[in-house]
């Protein structure tokens, strides 16, 4: 399904950000990274935290561009993360595709079982994670300059 068939359905509806709520969601970025660095807690624990951050830069991306994910029956998360390329463009398929493995995988850890994420698994979604809060900031700048921050440098 394309943005327009999500539109049709309810399941996403346009709503324009504000630049107070994409800082709030920076925010949360920058809070959540910094907590799944925390070893006191456990692996799954941090890669549920990194993946906390993945999903609120996907929000930003979707505030930014003036949509909100309303209750979906494909489930908001997976919603978020499958609309990423048609927002930020082809480019971004592969980073959607590795954090629907992702959902997947922390579906699990908080709902199933323990010991489902590595220490590798986590380093690389930390890693990824850190890359993606670049790349979302510069999509900000680049096509929301409004949403970016009060001297146009962001705030992610």
């Amino acid at each position: 399904m394309r943005l327009d068939d999500w539109l049709s359905s309810g399941d996403l509806q346009r709503q324009p950000a504000s630049r107070t709520e994409i800082a709030r969601l920076c925010d949360i970025v920058a809070r959540d990274l910094a907590d799944a660095q925390a070893t006191a807690l456990s692996v799954d624990g941090r890669f549920n935290t990194a993946y906390d951050a993945a999903y609120a830069l996907c929000l930003i991306v979707l505030r930014a561009a003036g949509y909100r994910v309303r209750g979906s029956s494909a489930g908001h998360h997976w919603l978020a993360f499958a609309l990423l390329p048609e927002i930020m463009g082809p480019a971004a398929g592969a980073r959607s595709r590795y954090y629907q493995a992702c959902r997947r995988k922390r579906h699990q850890a908080t709902y199933e079982r323990t010991g489902v994420a590595s220490a590798v698994e986590l380093e690389e979604l930390v890693r990824d994670v850190a890359a993606f809060r670049a790349e979302v900031l510069a999509w900000l700048k680049q096509h929301h300059p409004d949403l970016a921050g009060p001297d146009g440098t962001g705030q992610c």
